[in-house]
């Protein structure tokens, strides 16, 4: 359903889920499976890193244009296009830092500030940074563009910690869950601004799933326990399906009741 707000831009129905425990879930899985996913293609499947990016990229061009036009929530299409964008995210980084060079230190404060740039924008215009509020084309577009650069961010920051600064991965997950662990006590325990919370756990999400894949995938002589990037992206994947199915399934029941 589709309405027109005073200043006639087309309002629809909210676009994104809600904030769950299961969206947390999926969301760490669909990191897991940006960073996995990203190797598997570009190493397992030697397609290379410009081959890699030109179909993913095609890819989520195509469910980008599907989840614009769409009029409402549809969980599986939503979550298509988060694991995308978290591919294309990773492979931003990857091209930046392997093909032509840049530091991660400089990715890490280049994305960094072009988040910042993305959020001053979208607030600037709509006076909001909530996504509980996200009814028209204009804020979907600005949430997109946010959820993109928190994933290349995720990324360099995740490979500046566990490689640059050779703290390991797993040591590097565990850090971020604990940074995250801070986030949900100042918004339990102390009200720390919903909006904000959100956002900062959103944006460290990324590293401690970049930093879980690479630990659960990578070889032992790299600090990693071996599981290879296919049978990871495998278990993530069937892990990320079947909650999906199951909150399609449940989104069901209760419209059917309602």
């Amino acid at each position: 359903m589709k309405t027109l707000t005073r200043d006639g831009a087309i309002q629809m129905l909210n676009k994104v889920p809600d904030v769950t425990l299961y969206f947390w879930i999926i969301k760490i899985m669909c990191t897991t499976v940006g960073e996995t996913a990203a190797d598997f293609l570009n190493v397992d499947l030697q397609f290379g890193l410009a081959a890699t990016s030109a179909v993913t990229s095609v890819l989520l061009a195509v469910f980008m244009v599907m989840q614009l036009r769409s009029k409402k929530y549809v969980p599986w299409l939503y979550w298509v296009v988060v694991v995308l964008i978290s591919t294309v995210g990773t492979l931003i980084t990857d091209n930046l830092v392997d093909n032509f060079g840049v530091a991660l230190e400089t990715t890490t404060i280049a994305f960094s500030l072009a988040l910042v740039a993305t959020f001053a924008a979208w607030y600037i215009s709509e006076k909001t940074l909530s996504i509980h509020s996200i009814f028209t084309r204009k804020r979907e577009l600005f949430y997109w563009a946010a959820i993109l650069f928190t994933f290349a961010l995720g990324t360099a920051a995740g490979d500046l910690v566990a490689e640059g600064l050779s703290l390991g991965y797993a040591k590097s997950a565990l850090m971020f869950a604990g940074m995250i662990g801070i986030v949900m006590t100042a918004y339990y325990g102390f009200k720390a601004n919903a909006i904000a919370a959100f956002w900062v756990a959103y944006i460290l999400t990324r590293p401690l799933g970049a930093s879980l894949g690479d630990y659960l995938m990578q070889p032992n002589a790299n600090g990693g326990i071996g599981l290879g990037a296919a049978f990871t992206n495998a278990v993530f994947f069937i892990g990320i399906i079947g909650l999906v199915i199951y909150l399609t399934v449940t989104r069901q029941k209760i419209g059917e009741q309602t």
